[in-house]
């Protein structure tokens, strides 16, 4: 038996060598001649999963260790008999960490209240669902859009009520617009240049917008257009048309930029890889449909640490607690220094753990305070 795996997937090595073969190998320099004889694959998003890739191969089954799959050519698969599966979910709750972290982010820089703006969540899935909960407890008003599940309404309860509003009203309301959508380019949930030079042009120039799904979600050249004739207050990407190749003059007109990894807390990382094992040992017959990862490493910051939220407004706690957790202009710096290094800082990023792998200890805050902390995640201590 034999399974190629990305190199990059953290946690996997030495898991499947009792039972198998197992090959790694960097995401692109997966060809068609590494995987002719292999039984499965386990892959990121570098690789693309096609007939190019596969045709007459022995593959049975392809596990991402990620949510997107717009890499996975699904029908191909489906049609030739081979199973494949995302990781739905996985790194939903480092999106939730990093879209929290950005928010605190542009409110220092641009002097923003974030109690009383309104957020519009473009896709509320497992990722756009959780970062949802987290704006509200920033203090945001919260706008919601999914075509898709707006539609299955009908099939739930009346007293539910439609939680959802058109893409025009988040346009129109919304104070900042953060995009958590799958990528398509046809049907009509095509989110394919979704933010095109049109719907961009009907943002009003104090709004700001927020890509961490897939590059191809916002015409780039049409951002980087309405940044420099000052459309647009600002924005924040994380994925980037033509990625491992960033647009650099996009880049100085950003907020924010990092390079792909919005998802990449060490926690949804485990999830993913997690995921994918427990898919390939339930179609190859191996021994480790209920593996998990071991212990996940330590964060170079301490996981403990105390808060003192004496004479501090409400936003400055919550934001003084969430970026200990991960600050993402330490990522913004170093794409910025070495654009060309994109690949690199994805497959060589650092350590980062979750709010609920921190305890805090919160000194002469509110109790108000320490429950929002806690619904947030942390582990919240106060002074008796």
């Amino acid at each position: 038996m034999k399974i190629v795996c990305d190199n990059k997937i953290p946690f996997l090595r030495g898991v499947l060598e009792p039972w198998a073969e197992v090959l790694y190998r960097p995401g692109r320099e997966t060809t068609p001649e590494v995987v002719r004889d292999a039984d499965a694959i386990i892959t990121r998003t570098r690789t693309k999963c096609d007939a190019a890739l596969l045709a007459g191969s022995s593959v049975k089954v392809i596990a991402t260790a990620t949510i997107g799959y717009d890499h996975i050519d699904t029908a191909w698969c489906e049609a030739h008999g081979i199973v494949w599966r995302n990781a739905p979910g996985c790194n939903s709750w480092s999106v939730k960490q990093y879209i929290a972290t950005v928010l605190c982010t542009l409110a220092c820089r641009h002097g923003l209240e974030l109690a009383g703006m309104t957020l519009g969540v473009v896709g509320v899935g497992n990722v756009g669902s959780k970062v949802a909960e987290v704006a509200a407890l920033l203090g945001m008003r919260v706008l919601l859009c999914d075509p898709p599940r707006e539609r299955a309404l009908p099939s739930l309860p009346a007293a539910t009520g439609n939680p959802f509003v058109s893409l025009d009203t988040i346009c129109r309301e919304s104070d900042i617009i953060t995009l958590h959508v799958p990528l398509s380019r046809e049907g009509e949930d095509a989110t394919w240049h979704l933010f095109d030079a049109a719907r961009l042009a009907s943002l009003r120039p104090d709004q700001f917008l927020i890509n961490s799904s897939r590059g191809p979600v916002v015409d780039n050249a049409a951002l980087k257009a309405a940044l420099q004739e000052k459309r647009l207050r600002g924005a924040v990407l994380d994925v980037w048309e033509g990625e491992p190749e960033p647009d650099r003059a996009l880049m100085d007109l950003l907020d924010v930029a990092t390079p792909h990894i919005a998802g990449y807390s060490a926690d949804g990382k485990a999830n993913g890889t997690m995921a994918s094992v427990r898919t390939v040992a339930e179609v190859l017959g191996l021994p480790l449909t209920d593996w998990r990862p071991g212990a996940i490493p330590a964060p170079s910051q301490p996981l403990s640490f105390t808060l003192d939220a004496t004479g501090k407004r409400r936003q400055e706690v919550l934001s003084e607690a969430l970026l200990h957790t991960y600050n993402p202009l330490a990522d913004d710096r170093a794409l910025r220094a070495t654009p060309e290094a994109f690949e690199q800082l994805r497959g060589d990023y650092p350590v980062r753990r979750e709010p609920t792998a921190f305890t805090l200890q919160l000194q002469g805050g509110t109790p108000e305070m320490a429950e929002t902390l806690s619904a947030i995640g942390f582990t919240v201590n106060t002074n008796s």
